[in-house]
């Protein structure tokens, strides 16, 4: 019997020892000492919205090939799609196609002409004859560039654009340090001296809503391609624009079409665009 009593008294001690220590594990989490399943902290300069996002887009290459002269379609069918053929091509290549009487330009593929007929150097394919305009057995003038692909950084979205607010909204003055610290790098941006009642004045809406309003159809090393180009735009009742750019010692011309003034608009132009052939035509700031 004395050892039954010994027995339930131990039993009764370690019980109440793993109570204790149960009682000091759950004070622990409570005061947030207790790390077991805590995330560990992110690393700095780890930010996944700081990462610049590379694309690729179709840049010529006049100095891999170009050349601009009569081209003939005999009239024939040809296998193959949209391809022209000629006597300097060393290797194939991915090209865009222009007939320079119509404005007309399509991209396909070129290789070499093994064997070289009486008139234009330029053979084309029945393809491309229709998507360039050109009549079976009539020579048009045609200017052929290399393309290359190239990444570029994507442009970064601009900040949301604020709604503007009814003319008699006004903004009650909150005591949040956020907002003091804001009105002090407004202060300091601006050049002014901050009212004394932080009361917001109605912001004026802006020609168009949309971050990206602008539509960029292409990136030209040749400026009268450029040119060419918004003429196309311009004859399919777009509003398009040359801007002449440098980077890395390059000298290149964008086209680009707009602003719109609404989403819906934005999108009737890009597909009126792409229906002229710009496929990688996409949505810009400016």
């Amino acid at each position: 019997m004395m050892t039954l009593g010994v027995k339930s008294t131990g039993q009764r001690r370690m019980r109440l020892v793993l109570a204790v220590s149960m009682i000091a594990v759950l004070a622990g989490c409570q005061n947030g000492d207790f790390q077991l399943f805590n995330k560990k902290p992110a690393e700095e300069g780890s930010d996944p919205s700081r990462a610049v996002k590379l694309i690729e887009r179709d840049v010529e290459a006049p100095d891999v090939f170009q050349v601009t002269e009569a081209g003939l379609w005999d009239g024939r069918p040809s296998l193959g799609g949209v391809w022209v053929a000629h006597p300097d091509v060393v290797e194939p290549e991915r090209v865009i196609i222009r007939n320079t009487t119509n404005d007309k330009f399509v991209i396909g593929a070129l290789f070499r002409r093994e064997r070289e007929n009486p008139g234009p150097r330029l053979q084309v394919s029945s393809d491309a004859a229709k998507a360039l305009g050109v009549l079976a057995g009539q020579p048009a003038r045609l200017n052929v560039t290399a393309l290359r692909r190239e990444k570029v950084a994507e442009e970064p979205a601009p900040p949301p654009v604020q709604e503007a607010l009814p003319p008699a909204t006004t903004i009650e003055e909150q005591p949040l340090d956020p907002i003091k610290s804001a009105e002090k790098a407004i202060e300091k941006v601006e050049g002014k001296k901050a009212a004394p009642t932080p009361v917001a004045k109605p912001i004026k809406p802006t020609k168009s809503g949309l971050e990206k309003p602008y539509i960029q159809i292409g990136i030209f090393s040749v400026e009268a391609n450029a040119k060419s180009a918004a003429k196309t735009m311009r004859g399919a009742g777009l509003k398009a624009d040359v801007k002449k750019q440098t980077a890395k010692g390059k000298t290149f011309w964008r086209v680009i079409v707009g602003p719109a003034k609404a989403a819906s608009e934005r999108t009737a132009n890009l597909k009126k665009i792409k229906a002229k052939g710009f496929a990688d035509a996409y949505a810009v700031t400016n």
